[in-house]
């Protein structure tokens, strides 16, 4: 009779106690007399704190995680152009130091101790850059291309940017100093997904009427990748290259409540927003991540979204 190690190679692992939960893991529970396995739990929404500050078309610290972001900037129906930064503990929302020059659709990336604003509408399509050190914010090197509603992603020492309006084909990368032009996406796009690095990077939905496209970059040009199942623009967006998601949108006109994850082959639908929302803002992973704000109507309210292994199943038999 086959066994375990004969067809997976290896032992099951015998632990004193239950493991951090990792997708497909088995092991045996010596304390308990089990065999264990980590159970995938069901991928959905469910409500997160509120923000103070009523807020759409904002930037986020695209890399920070459930329990650590950030958002900045946006616009909000009757207040104009926003500089104020709130931070998540996971719980709630807390104001921190305000922006230098307040303005929405500007590009976020980086983590809530270490970010950056690149470019957005001040009042028009501007190349002003700030950097977040954990407590302020200070001016930096403008991008050579002024553009609003541009795709950001990467780290306050290696960052990229690609896209905006108006029909912007150009993509920068930044070293920590100044933005150097690179090659173009493959065409002009704008309010699209942006998640990864400056030598991997993915590129998707976006523009008006709403694209369906995406993109990948290798370090050096861009390749056509696989399409989103719905076409969609002013998408929530966070992740990596291999496991992405892009979340709510608009679809000409639908605003969507739409959620798909990519896997680094291909798009899959899972689980809906509580609300639909587009203009949102978003960070954390394809495991835990978060959307915050948007519109219709300028929205406080923050969702988190939850796909990680939910427990340790036992093994039963009869």
């Amino acid at each position: 009779m086959a066994n375990y190690r004969g067809i997976k190679g290896f032992k099951v692992q015998s632990l004193a106690s239950d493991p951090t939960f990792v997708e497909g893991q088995i092991w045996y529970n010596t304390a308990s007399f089990a065999l264990k396995y980590a159970a995938v739990g069901a991928a959905a929404w469910a409500a997160g704190g509120d923000l103070n500050q009523k807020r759409e078309e904002a930037g986020s610290a695209k890399s920070g995680t459930q329990s650590a972001g950030m958002v900045f900037g946006g616009n909000a129906p009757g207040a104009g152009y926003l500089d104020q930064t709130e931070q998540y503990n996971g719980t709630a929302w807390t104001e921190v130091n305000d922006m230098v020059k307040g303005r929405s659709w500007t590009a976020g990336l980086g983590i809530n101790t270490a970010a950056m604003a690149v470019a957005g509408n001040y009042p028009d399509d501007a190349n002003y850059d700030e950097i977040w050190d954990g407590t302020s914010w200070t001016e930096t090197a403008n991008t050579n291309t002024r553009r609003v509603g541009g795709g950001a992603t990467g780290t306050t020492t290696a960052g990229l940017i690609a896209g905006g309006s108006p029909g912007n084909t150009k993509t920068e990368t930044w070293n920590g100093t100044s933005w150097t032009e690179v090659a173009d996406i493959l065409a002009a796009n704008s309010y699209a997904g942006c998640v990864g690095s400056t030598t991997a990077a993915l590129f998707y939905g976006g523009s008006y009427p709403a694209k369906n496209t995406s993109q990948s970059w290798n370090g050096t040009s861009w390749t056509e990748g696989n399409n989103l199942l719905t076409a969609r623009y002013s998408i929530g967006n966070f992740g990596l290259t291999t496991a992405a998601m892009c979340v709510g949108g608009t679809a000409d006109p639908p605003v969507l409540a739409n959620t798909e994850q990519y896997n680094g082959t291909s798009w899959t639908e899972t689980g809906d927003l509580g609300t639909a929302r587009s203009s949102v803002t978003g960070f954390g992973t394809t495991s835990l991540g978060l959307v915050a704000g948007g519109t219709p109507t300028g929205v406080v309210s923050t969702e988190e979204f939850d796909a990680s292994p939910e427990a340790a199943k036992t093994v039963t038999v009869s």
